[in-house]
């Protein structure tokens, strides 16, 4: 299991905030200059690559070949200083689902007036995070707080039916 975070290291909602400062004027610059879509895809694919990035960082983390049940330990870096309240539904080797009935990302980014681009800046992180962390997770979401509904549907699961006991093991072997 990876180990916890340092108690001194910025929250992740806390970082969140700060990104979006930035990325609210560079999003500005990039709409004066090409246009709302433009700015939109430039920022997307920037916040994407830095989700591909953290996830393979968490994953060099882990030690092995990561898991559902790693992924759900890894979630207390997101839901720090109560950033998120959610329901487990379900929690197995094979799949690992949630609601998100609280998201104080979507609150923070509307408190900024930047509720319209919270999606891009926080929400699209989530499956492109999986890509860096480990390729074999599926996630499927078809709503957000962030977009007006009630909760977030978080689900994942291990493509191809791989299990988590043999991902280890597949880890294990190579070693």
């Amino acid at each position: 299991m990876m180990s916890s975070m340092p108690e001194d290291e910025v929250s992740i909602l806390s970082r969140r905030g700060i990104e979006a400062q930035m990325l609210r004027n560079v999003h500005d610059v990039i709409t004066a200059r090409s246009g709302k879509a433009e700015a939109d895809a430039v920022i997307n694919e920037a916040v994407s690559d830095a989700a591909i990035a953290q996830g393979r960082q968490l994953a060099e983390a882990v030690g092995h070949t990561p898991t559902l049940k790693d992924l759900q330990s890894v979630l207390a870096l997101w839901t720090r200083e109560d950033a998120l309240s959610m329901e487990i539904i379900e929690s197995t080797p094979e799949r690992l689902s949630f609601n998100v009935t609280r998201c104080r990302y979507a609150e923070m980014y509307r408190q900024m007036g930047l509720g319209h681009l919270g999606h891009i800046f926080s929400c699209n992180r989530d499956g492109d995070f999986c890509i860096g962390f480990n390729p074999d997770m599926v996630f499927e979401r078809t709503q957000t707080i962030m977009d007006g509904a009630p909760y977030c549907d978080f689900r994942y699961r291990m493509a191809s039916g791989k299990r988590e006991d043999e991902t280890v093991s597949k880890t294990e072997n190579k070693s």
